[in-house]
């Protein structure tokens, strides 16, 4: 049987991605609302650190559903440690979410705000033979999480990967994108939200550690439009615009919710 190709649209939207990924109704799946007043703060958590080399960047590319950064991980070039992490996990690839309009967008929505995109850097454990191998494991897999808010100030950093966007106009465009240090993206407060929970698009495997940067960071209304002028269809198709590519909030059930 082939998989249905999975979207963000009503009929192969969010609600029905469990008729071909059973795993979407699982019990610990994201994204979650987070409430400040029932986060735990947990006097155990650590700081976090990234060691990332910018040499590591390879390409940037339209899927149709995001707009994705991929880094060399065959070793520890990029990695992030310490926070609520056991080991050292390497940086793979760094995803993008947005909104149709600048008032949603993000995945994760704290104390009842939906900011206008999330940026999710994808790191995995090499303690696990491979990346599909730690996708098999709860501790397999640690994201952390920028979210982004439409403001005055907008942070210089973003222009980097949207100035690639011209490149990438159509769905399976893919061009080089080198000497990318990930982390001018990171807020000045390096203070987060932590809780376990699993990948928001298909199969939305549950071997997720996130990690939330509590400060947004800002971008522009222009920077937002640049990411909207992307076309989830491949040259040729018609335009339409890649938008609303963020998944609702699932129950957080009985998970606790991390703050450092």
């Amino acid at each position: 049987m082939s998989l249905q190709p999975w979207g963000y649209l009503k009929d192969n939207g969010p609600d029905r991605w469990h008729e071909t990924y059973p795993m979407a109704k699982g019990n610990n799946q994201s994204p979650v609302a987070i409430l400040t007043k029932d986060v735990y703060k947990d006097p155990a958590l650590l700081p976090w650190f990234t060691g990332y080399d910018p040499g590591a960047a390879k390409t940037i590319m339209n899927t149709g559903k995001t707009c994705r950064v991929t880094f060399d991980d065959t070793f520890d070039r990029s990695v992030l440690r310490g926070g609520p992490l056991q080991g050292t996990y390497r940086l793979r690839q760094l995803l993008i979410h947005w909104g149709s309009t600048d008032d949603k967008g993000s995945e994760h929505v704290i104390d009842a705000t939906r900011h206008a995109g999330e940026i999710h850097l994808v790191h995995w454990y090499p303690k696990y033979s491979n990346y599909a191998d730690s996708l098999r494991k709860t501790d397999g897999v640690a994201i952390m999480a920028i979210l982004l808010k439409v403001g005055k100030d907008p942070k210089p950093e973003m222009k980097r990967i949207l100035e690639e966007m011209e490149a990438i106009k159509t769905k399976g465009k893919e061009v080089p994108f080198q000497n990318f240090d990930p982390s001018i993206l990171f807020p000045q407060n390096r203070s987060y939200f932590t809780y376990q929970g699993s990948f928001t698009t298909p199969p939305c495997d549950e071997c997720v550690t996130w990690i939330i940067l509590k400060e947004p960071i800002t971008v522009s209304v222009d920077q937002m439009e640049k990411l909207r002028s992307l076309s989830s269809n491949a040259a040729g198709d018609p335009y339409c615009a890649l938008v609303d590519n963020w998944r609702p909030l699932q129950p957080l059930n009985n998970r606790m919710s991390f703050s450092y």
